[in-house]
């Protein structure tokens, strides 16, 4: 290692050199290779502590280097451990993290250095693919070190019995608060449940919530306790303070109106076309919809516009994250699939078009940029009666400014209707989107800001370049306010066509079914109706005959009574000048005579 003084904020003055046990020269020379000196605080505080046996929980802001801070303690224990080097089902090591994406940075990450133990195999197990393809890597190349998703590491382990658990050394927890919020503490417990007892802990997390006390309460023996904040300036005071996000991070925050969202964030994109920005939505029809429209705005024609969600396959998302994070300048369009744990390199700006229904991804998705000293801008929009939220993650530790809206944006709205009214793809694709912006509005954790009583329907559709309002029970109820909605009237709806010409042609077919269905129904009612009537006639003859000569004297009387007094009320009614003496006549049969 060369002499060189740290210039990083972001760094402490500590080298991986000097860390105590020491690190082993494979280590220290796969480090030199990738171009890591200095240590940050997590890394310092963290190393030492596991390489001495020890359980920890480490609560540390995003961007703060986690992923080193326990693969390379990881790999010195294996590298120590009586066991080593294992046989091939010997499992010494298991990382568990919330996403395929983040158990598969960790996975690239870790390469390099379990590259340096012999005879050990490092597989990476998450869904979207065969089990019994994992299966079939795990009995013929062996497996030492799982790394993965909760749901895919423990079904292996249940179907595997091949797999030797008795030594293992480590067990890792990436991202714990995420893994509980998503669901999976029961897959976690089923996981730590066939691990022996006597093993390293390592529990990191973001945010510490009961859940991930609770789980280190169970999972970890005696842990040492690392918290770790990123230290920032205010404005206001010239005085450090600790903060929850990176301390390079310039966080904004932009209120306007719902019809002027998409205008705004076209004009945002312009203006960093040349950059790497991630946009956030809130649901993956909301992704889908803006990956396409905003491919058809003129103005963002030159700019790479990659959508990435959880409801996509796993390959093309695995595609679509390789592609950006190829790209000098592009924008990802995302959900929080891809706000925890990614580290894409040279993010320059953080776009959340909707904010989280969860405030503690506030912090992860703003984490993506101003990673380990780096400068980022990171913005958030909201509506006037959002307003409230800035106050509310100030509480939090995370201060925002206002940014104006800019007044040179064009209104993209007009373009957005008229690709709409060219291609149905588009007009489907923008109903979906709103309806379930709607109903995702309603799980936001922070109800009392974001109300959905309070949402202005009817300019929220004409941001998102609606035709005209869906049918949804909020709009039909008319809880929701439709004022500043404009709907397009000089079209049928109907007419529109997919520009795709297979599904116009399966359009028609499911058009022309539908209709064949619908008269068959008619006619099947038709018939069903006249058969009834037949067969009412039927029994009322039946009955007729049935009856006694008084019984049908008795019925008589009282229709006759009946008619006596229809007859009375029309006779005051023409009295009155309220009927015609010809309508008179009509109604009371008298024109027959």
């Amino acid at each position: 290692m060369g002499s060189s003084s740290n210039t990083n904020k972001a760094l402490t003055e500590t080298r991986f050199s000097d860390l105590e046990p020491p690190l082993s020269e494979d280590i220290i020379d796969a480090l030199d290779r990738s171009g890591f000196e200095f240590c940050t605080p997590v890394q310092a505080a963290t190393i030492p502590l596991l390489c001495r046996h020890k359980d920890v929980a480490v609560d540390a802001a995003t961007g703060s280097g986690k992923t080193l801070a326990f693969v390379l303690p990881l790999v010195e224990i294996l590298r120590r451990s009586t066991s080593y080097p294992p046989k091939p089902h010997q499992v010494m090591g298991v990382i568990i993290s919330p996403t395929r994406e983040l158990s598969t940075q960790i996975y690239n990450v870790a390469l390099p250095f379990v590259s340096t133990l012999a005879n050990v195999n490092s597989v990476l197990l998450v869904g979207g693919r065969e089990v019994k393809s994992d299966m079939n890597t795990i009995e013929e190349g062996g497996c030492n070190l799982l790394i993965g998703t909760p749901g895919r590491l423990s079904d292996i382990m249940e179907r595997m019995e091949i797999l030797d658990f008795r030594n293992l050394e480590i067990l890792i927890l990436d991202e714990a608060d995420r893994l509980l919020e998503m669901g999976f503490q029961k897959q976690v417990n089923s996981i730590i449940s066939r691990l022996p007892k006597q093993r390293r802990t390592g529990l990191f997390s973001a945010t510490q919530t009961e859940g991930v006390e609770e789980l280190a309460k169970a999972g970890l023996r005696n842990p040492v306790r690392v918290e770790v904040r990123a230290e920032s300036k205010s404005e206001s005071s010239q005085h450090s303070t600790n903060s929850k996000v990176p301390s390079g991070l310039h966080l904004e925050y932009l209120v306007c109106e719902a019809d002027k969202k998409s205008s705004q964030l076209v004009d945002l994109l312009v203006e960093n076309q040349k950059k790497k920005l991630i946009v956030y939505f809130m649901t993956c029809a909301s992704v889908d919809y803006w990956g396409l429209v905003l491919s058809k705005i003129p103005a963002l024609k030159s700019i790479s516009l990659i959508p990435i969600h959880g409801d996509m396959k796993q390959n093309a998302r695995e595609k679509a994250l390789a592609s950006f994070t190829e790209a000098s300048s592009a924008v990802l369009l995302c959900t929080d699939v891809a706000a925890r744990g990614l580290d894409i390199p040279g993010i320059d700006y953080v776009v959340q078009y909707d904010p989280p229904q969860d405030p503690n991804m506030f912090n992860h998705r703003v984490g993506r940029t101003a990673r380990l000293g780096k400068e980022g801008r990171a913005i958030v929009f909201l509506l006037p009666e959002e307003e409230d939220y800035v106050e509310f993650m100030c509480r939090r530790g995370v201060a925002c400014q206002e940014k104006q809206c800019s007044e040179e944006a064009s209104d993209v709205i007009p373009i957005i209707r008229s690709q709409a009214m060219k291609d149905r793809a588009v007009l489907e694709k923008g109903l979906k989107a709103f309806v379930s912006f709607v109903r995702g509005y309603k799980e936001h954790l922070c109800s009392y800001i974001f109300r959905w009583k309070s949402l202005e329907i009817g300019k929220l559709a004409m941001g998102y370049g609606l035709l005209y309002l869906p049918s949804m029970s909020e709009v039909k109820q008319h809880r929701l306010s439709s004022e500043g909605f404009t709907p397009v009237t000089d079209i049928k709806f109907e007419d529109i066509k997919f520009k795709d010409k297979f599904r116009e042609k399966q359009r028609k077919q499911n058009m022309q079914a539908r209709k064949e269905k619908r008269e068959q129904e008619k006619k099947e009612k038709g018939k069903k109706n006249s058969k009834k009537a037949v067969a009412a006639a039927a029994a009322t003859d039946s009955n007729k005959r049935k009856l006694t000569g008084k019984q049908r004297q008795t019925i008589q009387t009282a229709e006759d009574e009946e008619e006596m007094a229809r007859d009375y009320r029309l006779l005051k009614k023409l009295k009155k000048g309220s009927i015609k003496e010809d309508d008179f006549a009509k109604l009371t049969g008298a024109d027959d005579f």
